[in-house]
């Protein structure tokens, strides 16, 4: 066995957390097997994640210099959609823990949020989901898993019906899937908390137990907000409205999964809109806000891999 950097550096993080820090010591031939038994133990999932860290890097597109993060590799790839209230960072908590279950991961920064930057001489605003099409086919991608939260739930529905031919599987979480329906309208009418859209977007998007439990993953989510839409930046409209009709005609197989604690998109609303799909399988996670993938990664993470390893 040839030791390089990655294994050195894992014999040494081994090392760290779990021998107490005594001093200087001389290390015998039996300690330094034990060290490098453990650590060879530990390096196929950490060497394959350290190979496959996402790379960020900007891609020449219609209208937009389109930020995106890749960790490539061979594994299906996974595109993720971030949220209106986030960038490709928001993913952090999903990047790792696909890429060890052999995923290639990929997400990006929308247009006029985060790092990519609109050109102003190529069409604007354009839409989401033309800005995915051309990232996909900039990468030369074939068929991927594609999954949307919140606002990149709007995006993967319309992406979906148009696109249908490039996608493996849906994953939906969170979302109200801004549909044109009066019904949905209505919905969001009578669950509307007074005076709630004025104040800061960490309170009506992530819940309070995350909130009061996790003081710093949510200063870390309040920084990737503050990062995410650009000043005076349009939102891009949907290629075509979502409507009921048009749900109608996605049919790769769709995972749809609710936050118990959603303000904005409570399980009664997705259950709404998700009946008018032909078919779909249901998932929910327990005690969280808008901010499904963030709040409970572990939980959002298990039910994700779970559905597309059967697609």
């Amino acid at each position: 066995m040839l030791w390089g950097e990655a294994e050195l550096n894992a014999t040494a993080r081994f090392r760290e957390r779990n021998m107490p820090n005594t001093g200087p010591r001389r290390w015998g031939p039996l300690m330094m097997a034990s060290l490098i038994l453990a650590a060879g133990l530990m390096l196929p999932g950490a060497a394959r994640a350290a190979e496959n860290a996402p790379s960020g890097r900007y891609a020449d597109l219609p209208g937009v210099k389109l930020w995106f993060t890749d960790t490539g590799g061979t594994g299906t790839p996974v595109v993720l959609l971030h949220a209106n209230t986030g960038t490709s960072a928001s993913w952090e908590p999903q990047t790792a823990a696909f890429v060890r279950e052999g995923y290639r991961v990929i997400a990006f920064d929308r247009r006029g949020w985060g790092k990519s930057i609109a050109d102003p001489v190529g069409p604007q605003p354009g839409s989401v989901a033309g800005d995915l099409d051309a990232l996909a086919d900039h990468l030369r991608l074939d068929k991927f898993h594609l999954v949307g939260v919140a606002g990149g739930g709007f995006v993967s529905l319309d992406y979906a019906a148009w696109r249908p031919e490039r996608l493996r599987s849906l994953v939906v979480g969170a979302s109200t899937g801004q549909f044109s329906e009066k019904e949905m309208q209505d919905f969001a009418a009578r669950i509307a908390i007074p005076e709630l859209r004025k104040q800061a977007a960490v309170y009506r998007e992530v819940g309070p137990s995350y909130r009061g439990a996790n003081p710093e993953g949510t200063k870390r989510w309040i920084e990737i907000d503050e990062h995410a839409q650009q000043p005076g930046a349009p939102s891009q409209p949907l290629r075509t409205p979502n409507t009921f009709a048009k749900l109608a005609t996605v049919t790769m197989p769709i995972l749809v999964m609710a936050a118990d604690a959603d303000l904005l998109a409570p399980p009664a609303m997705m259950r709404t809109w998700a009946a008018h799909l032909k078919g779909y399988e249901w998932a929910t996670v327990p005690d969280s806000g808008h901010a499904i993938a963030w709040e409970h990664p572990d939980v959002f993470n298990e039910k994700v891999l779970s559905f597309i390893k059967r697609h």
